[in-house]
């Protein structure tokens, strides 16, 4: 195919929406280096309260038409009114609902999926919409499985081989990080008793509150233990979270501390001793690496993405079951070996390594080129 030289990319949010996750991270990371190289990139995000309409950040364009609820629609009219003819290549990022580019854009596209829904819908949405989004999933992942799909784990390509996509239109890119491993792990210090950390947004669909009922169990057998908990939970579900832990018998040991900064993230990275993500369902799992990078392994629910992220006995644990019974077994396994949690918190370390976002970019950009695309 010609060379591209111009990407219109049409997703649901961007690294300024206040609900932006490791999606939107990863999305810009590739943008800014495709800018490096003399690609015009354009996004089509839906707006925020506070957002601008228009933006032009690190070498690429920010269109921000309707809201999260009218976005699909108001980017059909924005590539009719003003794109259509320009790009070279269209990239329908799906995070939850796609874009449906192939019935309307005249240009080269492909789907951009981090993760399939599913479950999530039962988690995230109110009824009767999220047995709406369930039901429908299925139907448009049908009307869309000809496609060319670019995705990051192997999770989300055996999801799609479920809905009809050819195995062999499905490229797997690499995942990257922005945090920077250290060179050795000699100098890391790790806080005094040993810490299990939860970080991110305190949603429903991560389950948090399960993280919570492990360590009150777990604590049962180690009185020392800790717990923290980092991340916006100014929702139902967080509010939820925060009244168990102020009920909890163990509630001095659990410290919530918000939203953090980037610095204070990567401190808490480095000083705690596991990280836990019980999340229903991810892409990849870019907290999981993160970690890893800062020495910390983690210990993860037996579900897609977290999967991909954890080599299990190697970088860390997967729990048995998705339960708090069974994640409070792998904590309590690694707080009392000492030989077993040194040898998985070296081996996550070097893993993450290997994670980066140039190599991330190289798989993309070989994919761009690729004239099956």
């Amino acid at each position: 195919m010609a060379e591209i030289k111009k990407i219109l990319w049409f997703t649901w949010k961007d690294r300024e929406n206040p609900s932006a996750g490791g999606a939107e991270v990863v999305n810009e990371e590739l943008a800014r280096r495709l800018a490096g190289d003399g690609i015009e990139i354009i996004f089509v995000v839906a707006n925020f309260s506070g957002g601008e309409k228009e933006e032009t950040k690190n070498g690429y364009k920010i269109f921000r038409p309707g809201n999260k609820w009218t976005i699909y629609w108001k980017a059909f009219r924005l590539y009719k009114e003003k794109f259509q003819g320009w790009p070279d290549l269209v990239i329908d990022e799906m995070n939850t609902i796609p874009f449906f580019c192939k019935f309307f854009v005249k240009e080269k596209n492909v789907l951009f999926v981090h993760q399939l829904c599913r479950e999530i819908w039962f988690f995230q949405m109110f009824f009767p919409l999220n047995l709406i989004g369930y039901l429908i999933e299925p139907i448009y992942l049908l009307l869309l499985n000809d496609r060319k799909v670019i995705t990051v784990s192997n999770s989300t390509k055996r999801d799609l081989m479920k809905f009809g996509f050819a195995e062999k239109n499905i490229s797997i890119i690499s995942e990257g990080i922005e945090i920077k491993p250290p060179e050795t792990l000699d100098n890391i210090e790790k806080f005094s008793e040993f810490t299990i950390l939860s970080l991110g947004s305190v949603r429903s669909m991560k389950r948090t509150a399960h993280i919570v009922s492990a360590f009150e169990i777990a604590k049962k057998q180690i009185p020392e233990l800790r717990l923290i908990l980092a991340g916006d939970a100014n929702c139902r579900y967080g509010k939820k979270v925060l009244r168990k832990i102020k009920n909890s018998d163990y509630g001095k040991s659990i410290q919530y501390l918000g939203k953090v900064s980037c610095e204070e993230k990567i401190k808490l990275l480095r000083k705690s001793h596991v990280l836990c993500c019980t999340s229903v369902k991810e892409g990849w799992g870019l907290v999981v690496t993160e970690a890893n990078s800062q020495g910390t392994p983690a210990i993860v629910y037996n579900v897609d993405g977290l999967r991909d992220s954890v080599r299990h006995n190697e970088t860390g644990l997967i729990a048995k079951s998705n339960n708090p019974d069974s994640l409070e077994k792998s904590i309590v396994s690694l707080c009392e070996n000492k030989l077993k949690y040194d040898k998985l918190k070296t081996n996550a370390w070097r893993w993450s390594r290997e994670i980066n976002f140039e190599k991330s970019y190289h798989d993309f950009l070989k994919l761009l080129r690729d004239s099956n695309i």
